[in-house]
């Protein structure tokens, strides 16, 4: 990815993945969209290519984004989902023109015009937290059990008890800790 700006954190949903372009929510906020370029190459990332970016449309994905997060977080708590959070997500996605396509390999796929905007992208990636919420696909939302995440995450895991929203930080940065904290308790078992 480009210098200067921190990895994208990439999953399999399109809308949680997208709700993790901003991290450690509770604790050092990590911004990963910072700039109007940075979405384009967010959106790239997962075939949803747009040409050019405003600071206003990234202040519209962003709202999108914490919309989504909102509304998952609701969802995933069993909470009613806030109503203005809902406005945003239906808001976004009628106002895009993108069209589901099937790949040669039977998948479906989104498809942006040729003369595609920011708003394209960000209707497909409504669409995609409206099928997550609306409990369609075949998982559970869940939280991340990182106090500093608390990201919201789509658990496709066979028992549905997934902790982390990513094994690879949320889950390895608790795992050492807990070895650090033994370590302190019990220094004589690491010799």
């Amino acid at each position: 990815m480009r210098a200067g700006f921190p990895d994208f954190r990439l999953g399999n949903v399109l809308a949680t993945s997208f709700t993790g372009t901003l991290s450690e929510r509770h604790g050092d906020a990590v911004e990963r969209i910072p700039a109007p370029q940075r979405l384009i190459d967010w959106l790239a990332v997962y075939g949803l290519a747009v040409d050019s970016c405003t600071t206003a449309q990234l202040d519209r994905a962003r709202e999108l984004r914490e919309s989504i997060h909102a509304a998952a977080t609701a969802a995933a708590t069993q909470d009613a989902l806030p109503a203005s959070a809902v406005q945003v997500i239906n808001d976004c996605s009628v106002q895009g023109r993108a069209a589901v396509i099937l790949t040669p390999e039977g998948n479906r796929q989104w498809r942006l015009g040729s003369a595609s905007c920011v708003e394209d992208a960000l209707s497909v990636i409504a669409a995609d937290a409206i099928s997550v919420i609306a409990g369609e696909r075949d998982g559970k939302l869940a939280l991340c059990a990182s106090p500093t995440c608390r990201a919201a995450f789509f658990d496709t895991s066979q028992s549905r008890t997934r902790k982390w929203c990513d094994m690879n930080t949320c889950g390895n940065r608790q795992k050492k800790a807990r070895f650090h904290a033994n370590q302190r308790k019990n220094p004589g078992l690491a010799e």
